[in-house]
C-alpha cells in the first residue's frame, strides 16, 4: 500500500511541508497536526491530501498524531508570549547598542521548548549577536533561543502593510508561499519603465508582480516581430513601431499612410519574403540554357 503523504502549513500564509501520515490513515485536510521539524516539534494544519507520491517517501518524517484541544491551548499559550518576547529582545538589542540589527519578530515552538527570534539586519556586516542571544537565553530559561536572518522581502510579509501599487494588503502577506527569483529582464521584456519607483516594492527589491506575467511576454515576443524589424503588411511594407505582446498585435509604420495596427496572423516577416523572392527569381540549373553560344 502506497504511503499517505500530507502537506503541512505552519503559518496562515506559509510554505507547505510534506510528511507521511500512514500512521493516521483517518487524517483530512483541516485537522491539526503534531510533527518533529528542525525547529522543534511545532503544530501545523493539514492543507492537501498525497495518496498516491511519485517520491519514495523514505525522506519524509513521520506525524506524530493529530492534535488534540490541549495541545491547540498550549499553542495559543505561548502565542500570546511571542509579542512580549520580540519587545524584551528590541530593548536588549538599544541597550547593547545593535543598532545595525532589527528584530521583526518571535516564534516559540508548540510547546515552548524554542523560542526563535527573527531579526534583518540594514548592512551586510556581520553583528556579533552572542552578548544578546546570551541575555535573551537566560531570561527565557528553560526555552532553548535561537537568533535567525530573514531577508527584506521576509520582513516585509511579516509586518504586513499597503503594497506599492496601492492595494491594502502586500502580496506577500496575501498568498505567496514562496518568493521567486526576480531579475531586471522581466521588466525589460513586459516594456515597464525601470525607474525605482516603478519597479521597487515596499521592501526595497524588485517587485514580486514582475513575475506574474513574464512568461506570457516572453512566449508571445517570440512570435511577433522586435521593434524596428520591416514586415509585409496586406496595406504593405512597413516598419514596426510598437508591439502589444498580451494582444498579439503591432504597430507598423507605413510609408505615406501613416502608422496602423495590425494582428499577428496579418503581418509577415520582409526579409523572408525577400529571400523567397530572390530564391524563385534565381536561374534552375537544369534548365536548357538561353541565348546564342559564341562561335
Amino acid at each position: 500500500m502506497p504511503p499517505l503523504i500530507v502537506g503541512v502549513r505552519f503559518a496562515q500564509i506559509g510554505k507547505v511541508y510534506h510528511f507521511d501520515a500512514s500512521s493516521v490513515p483517518e487524517i483530512k485536510t483541516g485537522d491539526r497536526v503534531i510533527v518533529e521539524t528542525s525547529r522543534g516539534k511545532q503544530l501545523g494544519e493539514v492543507t492537501q491530501l498525497i495518496k498516491n507520491p511519485t517520491a519514495a517517501a523514505d525522506g519524509w518524517k513521520p506525524i506524530e498524531r493529530i492534535a488534540t484541544p490541549r495541545d491547540l491551548v498550549l499553542r495559543r499559550t505561548w502565542a500570546q508570549k511571542e509579542i512580549e518576547a520580540m519587545i524584551a529582545c528590541r530593548e536588549r538589542a538599544a541597550q547593547l547598542k545593535l543598532g545595525r540589527i532589527k528584530i521583526v519578530a518571535a516564534e516559540f515552538s508548540f510547546d515552548g521548548t524554542r523560542l526563535t527570534l527573527m531579526f534583518s539586519a540594514e548592512t551586510e556586516e556581520k553583528a556579533d549577536l552572542k552578548s544578546l542571544r546570551h541575555d535573551m537565553q537566560k531570561q527565557y530559561q528553560p526555552s532553548q533561543v535561537e537568533l535567525r536572518q530573514v531577508g527584506p522581502r521576509d520582513v516585509a510579509k511579516i509586518l504586513g502593510g499597503m503594497g506599492a501599487c496601492g492595494l491594502e494588503r502586500r502580496c506577500c502577506s496575501r498568498f505567496l508561499t514562496e518568493f521567486s527569483p526576480i531579475s531586471i529582464k522581466m521588466a525589460k521584456e513586459q516594456g515597464i519603465s525601470l525607474t525605482p519607483q516603478e519597479i521597487t516594492g515596499m521592501c526595497g527589491r524588485l517587485r514580486c508582480c514582475l513575475v506574474y506575467e513574464y512568461e506570457q511576454y516572453a512566449a508571445a515576443r517570440k512570435e511577433l516581430p522586435k521593434r524596428n524589424k520591416r514586415v509585409v503588411t496586406p496595406m504593405g511594407e512597413g516598419k514596426v513601431v510598437d508591439v502589444s505582446p498580451l494582444l498579439m498585435t503591432v504597430r507598423v509604420e507605413l510609408p505615406e499612410v501613416g502608422a496602423r495596427e495590425f494582428s499577428s496572423d496579418e503581418i509577415e516577416p520582409w526579409d523572408e519574403l525577400e529571400a523567397l523572392r530572390r530564391k524563385s527569381q534565381q536561374p534552375c540549373e537544369n534548365c536548357p540554357k538561353t541565348g546564342k553560344e559564341k562561335a
